[in-house]
């Protein structure tokens, strides 16, 4: 069962790295967890659109070319899928600024909204691989094997024998490849934002075709090279790039004005009353 501990430690990572980051935002720039929520319900939301899109476009009307061994094919799909990730999550994110997250418009909200728009993703894939890891050690035990079928036992020792004979260090890449989904994220809440904090729609498109450049290209080269090291190499210098967009569009969180000091109240005068007999008979009752 020990052989699994690549896989249990990376779904771990998947689903803590996320709160960490959001942790630290807050620590460093006092943004509020509300805005890490809502980039998380802002990316389900965008899902829910884009996931039947994509099944429409490739298995209802098929209009996408199924030979990816022709580089032109493999071409096409990479841009149909990048584009689309593109256009509905930044879409989605450039709404949800508008009429939800209203505050969201300093570099630190910003960062947490992006936190929570991919550190939800990061922690739906980490409960998938953690239960995953979790069964199939347990089946390699002897536990649960009644579950699977017995045409399809030989297909799970397969599965098991694949897990552990591969190395560590690729049992890690997927929560590695979650790190610098982050990083994009980060860096695509922050130009959305800027059509609000600047005034230019033109970020948008930017931010659309950011995202599409990043997810085309990570498609084309898994699929064309097959080699993962080779993806997460070409994902790992889109990060860096990303980082250093998150790094060109910081600004100081604003200062909240303080308020000046009330005047110190001016001295109390005596007020002269002249006596009369009416003043004199009404002091009698108090």
């Amino acid at each position: 069962m020990i052989e699994f501990w690549p896989f249990i430690l990376s779904g771990l990572l998947m689903l803590t790295m996320p709160m960490m980051l959001g942790w630290f935002i807050h620590r460093q720039r006092q943004a509020r967890w509300g805005l890490f929520f809502i980039g998380m319900a802002g990316f389900v939301l965008s899902q829910i659109f884009h996931i039947p899109f994509n099944w429409l476009i490739t298995n209802r009307l098929a209009l996408l070319p199924t030979d990816t061994t022709d580089v032109i094919n493999l071409l096409i799909v990479s841009l149909f899928y990048g584009l689309s990730a593109g256009v509905f999550e930044e879409v989605t994110r450039y709404l949800i600024y508008r009429f939800w997250a209203k505050d969201a418009r300093t570099w630190g909200r910003g960062l947490m909204y992006g936190s929570g728009w991919g550190g939800v993703e990061s922690m739906i894939l980490g409960v998938v691989v953690l239960i995953n890891a979790i069964v199939l050690a347990a089946m390699s035990q002897g536990l649960w094997r009644e579950l699977v079928p017995v045409e399809q036992q030989t297909l799970l020792d397969q599965q098991i024998q694949a897990m552990v004979t591969l190395p560590w260090y690729e049992g890690m890449l997927g929560s590695l490849e979650r790190a610098f989904a982050l990083c994009l994220h980060l860096a695509l809440s922050l130009m959305v934002m800027q059509v609000f904090t600047r005034g230019k729609l033109w970020w948008l498109w930017l931010a659309i075709g950011w995202h599409a450049l990043v997810d085309a290209t990570a498609v084309f080269v898994q699929i064309y090279w097959e080699n993962p090291y080779l993806t997460e190499g070409v994902v790992a210098i889109f990060a860096l790039i990303s980082l250093g967009i998150i790094f060109w569009l910081r600004e100081p969180e604003p200062v909240e004005p303080e308020l000046e000091p009330l005047p110190p109240p001016a001295p109390l005068q005596p007020v002269a009353i002249k006596a009369t007999a009416e003043s004199l008979d009404r002091s009698k009752f108090t």
